[in-house]
């Protein structure tokens, strides 16, 4: 596929400018047009304060909530009116059970969505719904952006995480346009199953099928020597000097990652690579 679409969700001026910088960097490179939605999240009626604010605090926070999307514009188009880029900006309030909605609704006529990371210190609950809306609501790839990192233009060794799930063949087949680009591709496969039609060369099909599309593989099984699966695969991406992680997106259900935690949460809450993800 071709990236002609890119989407970024900006709702916090803290992280807006390392999230615009990747979405411009990567834009330009596609070839792509951008589309920045600014959210002024009202967190004040969520589902169980509604009820209890008066019309005045209402308006209020409404009100603060409408500032907020139009500091967010005043970024983007600072951001982007020297970049040369085709762009729109759209600047919206919404409370905070709206913002999955919205996000969904542009994220789905997108081919990639470019969002800062959503777990870690002063991050609000809005930034966890948006990436979950891109993901299983709109089914658009996205791309996670780490904190006051370079902005990414094309990623010359990648790190692919291989589990023989669906979720991580559509994360690579979503990821061609890079791997085909990058100089080597690592596909990291930790404790491969000892049982089952792959075990005497796990990774090969897929080996096979990348190189096809002309990519350079290299394949490394690894053991599971630390206490996650997603704290091996950083060790090893840092290692191979990888610019960026392909995974999967959540290959357990939505309810036990938000209960249990797992590879997805974790490599969001601590990479310090950009990841590029599809559920």
């Amino acid at each position: 596929m071709s990236f002609k679409s890119v989407l970024t969700v900006l709702t916090d001026t803290a992280f807006a400018a390392d999230t615009l910088e990747a979405a411009i960097a990567f834009s330009i490179l596609h070839d792509a047009h951008l589309d920045v939605l600014c959210l002024g999240v009202d967190r004040s009626q969520s589902s169980y304060a509604y009820g209890s604010l008066t019309a005045f605090a209402l308006t209020q926070t409404l009100e603060l909530a409408r500032e907020d999307a139009g500091s967010l514009a005043e970024i983007a188009e600072q951001f982007l009116g020297a970049s040369g880029l085709r762009y729109g900006v759209e600047s919206t309030p919404c409370a905070l059970p709206d913002v999955g909605r919205l996000v969904a609704q542009h994220a789905q006529f997108a081919d990639m969505v470019i969002l800062a990371r959503p777990y870690g210190m002063n991050r609000g609950l809005e930034m966890e719904t948006t990436i979950e809306a891109a993901l299983f609501d709109a089914s658009t790839p996205v791309w996670v952006v780490p904190d006051q990192t370079p902005a990414l233009t094309c990623p010359n060794i990648i790190t692919l995480a291989w589990n023989q799930s669906p979720e991580a063949m559509r994360a690579a087949k979503a990821a061609l346009p890079f791997l085909k680009l990058a100089e080597k591709v690592h596909v990291v496969i930790i404790d491969p199953p000892t049982h089952g039609p792959n075990r005497s060369d796990p990774g090969g099909m897929l080996s096979q099928f990348l190189a096809r599309h002309g990519v350079t593989v290299e394949v490394d099984v690894l053991s599971k020597t630390l206490p996650r699966v997603s704290d091996v695969l950083s060790r090893s991406a840092v290692e191979c000097g990888s610019d960026l992680i392909v995974m999967g997106a959540y290959g357990h259900s939505r309810l036990r990652e938000s209960i249990l935690g797992g590879a997805t949460r974790h490599m969001l809450e601590q990479s310090q690579l950009p990841v590029f993800m599809t559920h």
